[in-house]
Order: structure tokens, then sequence, then C-alpha cells
């Protein structure tokens, strides 16, 4: 068996630390991916949404729309609901119906949305976005699927 990738590594050893340092799990993710956005939306059991554990570089008026996110709704809330990563090429020009009006507020493109599954039972979504038009490769939409098991492991 190899070795996790290392910044697999790096996130199961800042998941040891209670209570959970998510800014600094996210800037770790956001920097492997040289991503200046992101988000970590935690589902919570009491309401049924999503919502926001951890934030970089979202810009203030965009903030509020993303505090909580129903389950199917914007990308993250597919990504739950679907219960497999969603990829938007360009944020700016996609007409799929999966990018929400807010999200093209943010002047990213390429962006990728990842739940947080142990298994079938979803902890949350992880959301990492760049300011242009980006394919995530298929490794890439692994390692944050891994990353999101983790931590979904990690909080049972």
């Amino acid at each position: 068996m190899s070795a996790p990738h290392p910044l697999l590594a790096n996130v199961q050893s800042l998941l040891a630390t209670h209570p959970i340092p998510w800014p600094r799990v996210l800037e770790a993710v956001v920097t492997h991916f040289d991503c200046p956005v992101g988000t970590v939306h935690l589902l919570q059991k009491d309401d049924g949404m999503l919502h926001l554990a951890a934030q970089r570089g979202l810009p203030p008026f965009v903030l509020d729309k993303v505090q909580v996110i129903p389950i199917g709704k914007g990308m993250a809330g597919i990504a739950a609901e679907r219960r497999q990563p969603v990829q938007v090429c360009n944020l700016q020009t996609d007409s799929s119906g999966v990018v929400r009006p807010g999200a093209k507020m943010t002047q990213m493109e390429g962006s990728l949305a990842a739940p947080m599954l142990d298994g079938e039972r979803l902890a949350g979504v992880f959301g990492i976005a760049k300011p242009v038009a980006y394919d995530f490769t298929t490794a890439e939409q692994q390692l944050l699927v891994d990353i999101g098991s983790a931590i979904a492991r990690k909080l049972g």
C-alpha cells in the first residue's frame, strides 16, 4: 500500500487537533490547488442544511449568500445531493443551471465542489475555485474527495 498523498497526510494531521482548525485545513487545500477561493460547509443534522465553517477569499457581498446552503442548490448543494464532485470550467459563462447567480460575483472561473462522505453519510462539502477557466483533473477531483472522506470519518 502506498503512502497517502502529502496533502492528505497534512490534512489528516490537522484533523487530529481538537477543535479542528478549519482555517488551517482550508489554507492547506487551497494552497496546494493554487486556488485563492475556498469554502468548507458542514452538514447540520438539525436543519439538514450546509453551514459555512470556513472560507478564504470570498468577497463580503458573497459571504452572506453562502452562510447556509440547501441541499440541491448551487454547486455545493448539488455535490451534496449527488454525493459526487461537481465542477465548472468557467463560472462566468456556465449555463448548466448548476451555478447560482451569487457564484458569478466571486469573479472566479474554474470551480470544484466535492462532498465529504463517510460511505454514503454526508458530512459536508469542500469547495475550491480559480480565477481562470480550468478543468480539474480526475486525480485532482479524487484528492479532494479523499480529503473530504478523511474529514467525514473524523466528524463521525
